[in-house]
């Protein structure tokens, strides 16, 4: 038993010692951490304390804005068209050639699909191009609330007319 607790003891004291030399800065202790309790300068080992410090003056509120007479306004957009935002389902149907139909994604006045791109108006107003293959097309029309109508020409000759959907 004598061997047992000389062993234990021997092994906590190198473990102590390797820890000292690992890591210094965790073994050292924090000057004025004698005790005492949160906000005691005066720290004695035996706890006992002088009067209590005055208590520090209040800090002045912080001043805000002056609050304004005026109704605030959103900001003004600079083109774009936020309100035809999100994914939109264009469905276009050709007089000679077949139909086809494209998921498109408006934002801020951007328009991109899976075969093409283009640009849509405050007014909703749209022009766009695309390509698949060898062949091209260029197509316009308008938006407005959650559907839009409007023309293609593709380079074959074939032209047509689409409707959108907005999801």
């Amino acid at each position: 038993m004598q061997s047992q607790f000389r062993y234990f003891r021997e092994a906590a004291l190198l473990s102590a010692a390797l820890a000292a030399i690992a890591l210094p800065d965790m073994v050292r202790a924090q000057s004025g951490s004698a005790g005492g309790s949160i906000g005691n300068d005066e720290k004695s080992l035996s706890g006992s304390r002088g009067s209590p410090p005055a208590a520090e003056p209040a800090r002045p509120a912080r001043r805000g804005k002056p609050a304004n007479d005026e109704p605030s306004r959103a900001p003004q957009r600079s083109g774009g068209s936020g309100n035809f935002d999100g994914a939109w389902v264009l469905t276009s149907v050709g007089a000679t050639c077949a139909g086809s139909t494209d998921t498109v994604i408006i934002t801020s006045g951007k328009m991109v699909g899976q075969y093409g791109t283009g640009q849509v108006s405050p007014n909703g107003a749209t022009y766009g191009t695309g390509a698949a293959g060898s062949l091209t097309w260029t197509m316009s029309g308008r938006f407005s609330g959650r559907s839009g109508s409007g023309t293609f020409r593709r380079s074959d000759g074939c032209t047509g007319s689409w409707t959108g959907s907005k999801q």
